[in-house]
């Protein structure tokens, strides 16, 4: 008996499952997903240890049956995902997110190649800068059809970054070599068509989160913003999710440094750590809703595709990465949370 394993099998969000037919169910508010988020799959699963993540091998419940960024994620032939994303308008995008394994380099570049040749979507790789040695596989994966790459930092200190990823858990991953792949990206794929996961809430200030989002932008790269969210079964399954406050303030900093309209020198931090000023007038930004959406690579009409509906919260709410425009009554909820 064969594996079902990557490259002729890849996982999907539960999301991207509904989306193409494969599930039947709808979503909360009638989110639409317009970027569809596949993962890597081996029997062996991922060598990485990052104590927040479904998918580390220091997970109680084993390498079967593991969710990751709350979810399931179930598995499908790749042919049948392509043929269902080919008739899917609403559909921008496609990222294929590598593993730590020591095939994922491989075959991310062969499944790339098959999206690029088969179907017109835009195509993303969330990479592993582990597995990344040279600027060489970066431009083999802009020469397969990918234009942006994504890298999961996750940690905003190298403190965190080391004990809960790093030598800290005996993992693989270091600190300097992520960002030295955020360096090389920026060369091998342009300035700001790579963006950087931060996972806000894993212990570090707000003021530490901020420097990371900087640091990202000043290298010319996005950040994307992740709400820490327990996952079942993993070594941080109790700790809580960061107060929405907190998240809000760092969603609005995020936005005012991404779009370039200020930076962290004209901001203020408490001796906490706390931001307490973002060193311009917000109320036009929590007015016009877009800083509180999921942020993400973009689609054909220049909007983040990546939307990942509900992926940092339950759909009961309260939502943290809005996948649609917030209406009225959730910017007056979002004003009432940044008190």
């Amino acid at each position: 008996m064969t594996h079902q394993t990557s490259p002729e099998y890849i996982q999907t969000s539960l999301a991207a499952s509904l989306t193409l037919g494969f599930k039947q169910g709808s979503f909360h508010r009638n989110a639409k997903l317009t970027g569809l988020n596949l993962l890597l799959h081996y029997e062996e699963g991922c060598l990485g240890r990052c104590q927040f993540c479904g998918l580390s091998r220091s997970r109680q419940e084993g390498p079967k049956g593991k969710t990751f960024i709350r979810v399931d994620w179930p598995l499908y032939p790749l042919d049948e995902i392509i043929e269902r994303a080919k008739g899917k308008d609403q559909i921008h995008r496609v990222c294929i997110s590598m593993i730590t394994h020591p095939r994922a380099l491989e075959d991310t570049i062969d499944v790339t190649k098959q999206f690029k040749e088969r179907t017109d979507l835009l195509i993303s790789i969330l990479i592993t800068p582990t597995l990344i040695h040279g600027i060489e596989p970066l431009r083999r994966m802009k020469e397969s059809g990918a234009d942006r790459i994504g890298i999961a930092i996750d940690a905003a200190t190298p403190e965190l970054f080391d004990r809960l990823r790093g030598r800290g858990v005996n993992g693989p991953h270091r600190w300097n070599h992520y960002w030295e792949v955020v360096r090389m990206g920026v060369e091998a794929f342009g300035k700001f068509y790579v963006g950087i996961h931060l996972i806000v809430g894993l212990g570090e200030t707000e003021k530490e989160m901020v420097q990371a989002i900087q640091r990202g932008q000043d290298m010319g790269a996005y950040t994307h913003l992740f709400s820490f969210f327990p996952e079942k079964g993993s070594p941080m399954q109790d700790h809580p999710s960061p107060p929405l406050d907190q998240y809000r303030r760092i969603q609005l900093a995020r936005w005012i440094i991404n779009e370039g309209l200020s930076s962290i020198d004209q901001m203020r931090f408490d001796e906490r750590g706390k931001l307490v000023d973002f060193g311009m007038d917000v109320e036009t930004l929590i007015r016009m809703g877009e800083p509180f959406m999921t942020s993400g690579c973009p689609g054909r009409n220049g909007k983040v595709a990546c939307n990942r509906p509900y992926g940092n919260e339950r759909p009961s709410g309260p939502i943290r990465n809005f996948p649609f425009m917030p209406e009225k009554e959730d910017i007056e909820e979002i004003r009432r949370q940044l008190l």
